[in-house]
């Protein structure tokens, strides 16, 4: 039975009040190197799978768009893009480092005038209710302490015909992929990690949270239980990835 006290950071079960510390830890370490190990961990895929959840974002010139757990800002800058300058964009994160490197990022990038930065917790975001017309979180789900807060308060934030976009590692489904990827995730990504970060064990907690993370079923009816409807998903790579979508009607 499970210590509902506890909660999960990667394999190991820590007090529920000591998570957010433990993964504020994770990312202030990655920070720094935290694009370039993105485009190395993934080989480059990470730029599909963000493109592909932001046509699924189909915003109209003028509408507001919020990005949590959003790190450097490859989403919120694509979201930029789409609601132009009359538009709103948001970014927040609970890492002051990575919400600093993701400003810096989107400055160089030409996103002035139309995106905003808010350092906020996932779970208690500080948003009115009905605030934004899509609301993404990208390979952020996973280090929330309380997964169904969070998704009910991005519901609470969105408004009515609003769309949440959740990005996020999953279960391999296709024959013979699991042992290959547990074999990467284990033995050459956190290798790149003390290589490149120096930091294996930041990775190896990165690649540890992604087994833990509920599989796509589970992470539906959680969207579901959090009020969201319309819900279904989308599985990217073989499953490696899934786009979970959901509406507030």
């Amino acid at each position: 039975m499970t210590d509902e006290r506890s909660t999960d950071f990667g394999f190991q079960r820590v007090p529920r009040e000591d998570k957010a510390r433990r993964v504020r830890g994770v990312f202030d370490s990655v920070a720094e190197h935290y694009d370039l190990m993105n485009d190395l961990m993934s080989a480059g895929a990470h730029r599909i799978w963000k493109r592909f959840t932001l046509s699924l974002a189909n915003l109209r010139p003028g509408q507001r768009a919020l990005d949590v757990a959003g790190g450097t800002g490859d989403l919120a800058a694509g979201l930029a893009r789409q609601v132009g300058e009359r538009g709103l964009v948001v970014l927040t994160d609970i890492n002051a480092a990575m919400l600093l490197r993701g400003r810096d990022r989107l400055i160089d990038a030409g996103c002035v005038g139309n995106v905003e930065y808010v350092q906020a917790d996932a779970e208690h975001l500080p948003f009115p209710d009905s605030t934004f017309d899509c609301i993404t979180i990208g390979f952020g789900l996973r280090n929330v302490t309380d997964k169904s807060a969070a998704l009910a308060s991005m519901r609470h934030a969105l408004k009515p015909g609003g769309q949440l976009l959740v990005l996020e590692f999953s279960h391999p489904n296709v024959p013979g992929l699991k042992p290959l990827y547990d074999a990467y995730s284990f033995r050459i990504l956190p290798l790149l990690g003390k290589l490149v970060a120096r930091d294996a064990a930041s990775y190896r907690y990165l690649a540890e949270s992604i087994r833990v993370h509920p599989d796509p079923q589970s992470l539906l009816k959680m969207m579901q239980d959090a009020g969201l409807e319309g819900c279904r998903y989308h599985n990217l790579s073989g499953g490696i990835v899934a786009v979970h979508r959901g509406y507030r009607y």
